[in-house]
């Protein structure tokens, strides 16, 4: 995990033509927050990871895979959108990786893998070792959520292009699943139960709305309390992103599992859709939950239609599990025992006369 990319080192004469420093290049400041983050990194370590902090690439011992038939690789790749203006806007640094590893791995699961190793990618306007410490602790914490390994990243300052204080994260997983325990739509059948879990808030999606309607529109300050949050605005819109890797995989050991779906951008149903074979159709009843008060005061704030923002927020779903009807008791039992909040929302029908995969029907209760 190098500290600032296109690393060049610095010239140690008495020119005074230009230099790195001089174009906004702190390689010294880079290397400190190289060093303030290894004890974060280490907590991520698993046993098939080589090599230590530093190196050009990451190791993974691969034979760990030989005890597989079929191993198939799942990779994904992910940021976190514009919720890094609200992290920047407070100066709370060490959440955002967190929600980074969420976006990630909890996509890698959707197919039944197990999460294996990440990097990640931190662009800065200026390094602040600290702050860059910061993220990277968050990201190592997620990974400990998620089971997987940090096995390396790159942290780039961008003078010129990013202000002083202007960041981005972003980050790549791989994960394994048997092939013949891969989850997708060809297990998907007539009556399977749609198994919704509860999110922990926005998750990391629809920033950008969320941001337009209360912080731009209606005015809002970050540090108001809002009595119907309970907290401030600000501790709401940076809610980590519940991870479900480890849950999604508990279930598959306890139950039948036929798919998943992660709800993030574009919402419950269409995310649901993307999982659901060609012939069927998922109805999904709003009426088997209630979404929490900051997706209520989004809406009523922005006077935003409720079809617009379930086309952009997760409503308080932040995974689906569809499982048999004879698998639901010991699905609920599985993930009540994890502490994941989660209900039958709905049921797979044929697809009939529906044009697309999965609808939402009915009023939320």
């Amino acid at each position: 995990m190098s500290a600032v990319s296109d690393q060049s080192t610095p010239s140690t004469g008495s020119s005074s033509g230009a230099s790195y420093a001089a174009a906004g290049v702190d390689i010294e400041a880079g290397d400190r927050a190289v060093e303030l983050m290894k004890e974060w990194v280490k907590k991520t370590q698993r046993p098939e990871v080589l090599g230590g902090l530093g190196g050009f690439a990451g190791l993974f011992d691969a034979s760990a895979l030989k005890n597989y038939e079929r191993p198939l690789l799942a990779s994904a790749t992910d940021g976190v959108g514009t919720k890094v203006d609200i992290a920047r806007q407070l100066g709370v640094y060490d959440t955002i990786g967190h929600d980074l590893v969420a976006m990630v791995m909890d996509d890698i699961v959707v197919c039944g893998a197990e999460p294996l190793f990440m990097t990640d990618y931190i662009c800065v306007g200026k390094v602040h070792p600290e702050r860059v410490a910061a993220i990277v602790k968050g990201i190592a914490e997620g990974c400990v959520l998620a089971g997987c390994a940090l096995v390396g990243g790159e942290t780039a300052e961008h003078p010129g292009l990013l202000g002083a204080d202007d960041f981005d994260v972003a980050g790549a997983g791989t994960g394994v699943v048997e092939a013949d325990r891969l989850l997708g739509a060809d297990r998907i059948r007539t009556g399977d139960a749609v198994i919704a879990m509860a999110s922990s808030g926005l998750h990391s999606n629809g920033y950008s709305l969320v941001r337009h309607v209360l912080l731009n529109q209606a005015g809002l300050a970050l540090d108001a309390r809002i009595e119907e949050l309970g907290r401030t605005l600000g501790e709401e819109l940076l809610e980590p992103t519940k991870i479900y890797s480890l849950d999604c995989l508990a279930l598959t050991r306890t139950a039948e599992v036929h798919a998943f779906s992660h709800i993030t951008g574009g919402g419950l149903a269409a995310n649901l859709a993307r999982v659901i074979p060609d012939h069927l159709h998922a109805i999904v009843d709003r009426a088997t939950w209630m979404p929490g008060p900051i997706f209520d005061l989004v809406g009523r704030t922005g006077d935003v239609e409720r079809l617009e923002l379930e086309k952009t927020l997760n409503m308080g779903v932040g995974m689906i599990a569809i499982v048999p009807q004879e698998s639901v008791d010991v699905a609920l039992t599985t993930l009540a025992d994890r502490g994941v909040e989660a209900w039958v929302a709905g049921e797979i029908t044929e697809r009939g006369g529906h044009t697309t995969g999965a609808e939402l029907v009915g009023d939320y209760a």
